[in-house]
């Protein structure tokens, strides 16, 4: 029976998401094209240092401020670095950030929404009533606060990120799982011994996965502006380091000196990967819309 039952769980995944997902997917050309964006920065920011090799460690106060040439295709800043070779290696550090800690956030998420929403009652009362709390404060002024108090470096960034951003996702989860927890194949599972974490296991997370896909993309976007803007305020990862944000933060000044390469290649960069990231969340949202079967 409960084999049976499993079986059920299964055919109703497939019947809400059906074959031609990728299909669906591939018609949205702007969720192609935000997928062809990240895959492009991230062959530019972890392959291109191996065929453009800089030293973004030392400084060199002979090349300082020089514009685009052919021995610094995007100039150079103020201590002399390989703009270039900084973009390539403040992108590790905001896509690895953003990556890691959108996906840390989303498994947060969608652990607390399962369990509140399955729990119903007074569990999912007080589970809500955090969630709410945690909403109405900013997550950025949170992040500022505690990047302030700590200085992280990019693991703390990843694990503060995943702590403040995972509050979307687990309403998102909770409403899916309310509605999940009374179909026949979870109903049937309880009646015949299941526990409730395997129902949870079995038949809630796998039947929510479009939900929780697409509010992952929404998540990375997220984690990639919010480690932005802290790093543009000067609170997140230090020298020698950086990131997009902190590149901004640091080429601010300059552009007011007509120093453009400075400001437009990191801005330019986190405007596209963001808009890449939610357009591939709007493309997959849609494709995994039963309604949009055509």
């Amino acid at each position: 029976m409960s084999g049976r039952v499993e079986t059920a769980g299964r055919w109703g995944l497939v019947a809400r998401f059906p074959a031609p997902l990728g299909a669906r997917f591939a018609r949205n050309k702007l969720a192609v094209a935000g997928v062809s964006v990240v895959g492009l920065f991230l062959l530019f920011c972890f392959i291109g240092p191996l065929l453009y090799s800089t030293d973004q460690t030392h400084t060199d106060l002979t090349q300082v401020n020089l514009p685009p040439s052919g021995s610094h295709w995007l100039g150079t800043d103020a201590v002399g670095h390989d703009q270039l070779g900084r973009l390539m290696y403040g992108g590790q550090v905001s896509l690895l950030v953003g990556l890691t800690a959108g996906v840390l956030a989303t498994v947060i998420g969608t652990l607390w929404g399962a369990v509140a929403g399955y729990a119903g009652g007074w569990v999912d009362a007080v589970m809500m009533r955090v969630v709410d709390a945690g909403i109405a404060i900013p997550a950025l002024f949170i992040l500022l606060v505690v990047s302030a108090i700590t200085s992280p470096g990019t693991p703390g960034l990843i694990v503060i990120l995943g702590l403040v951003s995972w509050l979307v996702p687990s309403r998102l989860v909770r409403a899916e799982t309310l509605t999940l927890k009374n179909r026949d194949y979870v109903l049937t599972l309880r009646a015949t011994g299941g526990t409730h974490g395997r129902a949870i296991r079995r038949h809630i997370l796998p039947n929510s996965v479009s939900t929780i896909v697409v509010a992952a993309t929404f998540q990375i976007a997220d984690a990639i502006l919010l480690v932005a803007y802290v790093s543009y305020l000067g609170l997140g990862v230090q020298p020698p380091k950086t990131d997009w944000g902190g590149m901004l933060s640091a080429g601010l000044t300059a552009a007011y000196s007509g120093r453009w390469w400075l400001i437009v290649p990191p801005g330019l960069a986190i405007i596209l990967v963001v808009c890449a990231f939610n357009a591939i969340g709007d493309g997959l949202r849609d494709a995994f819309d039963v309604k949009g079967r055509g």
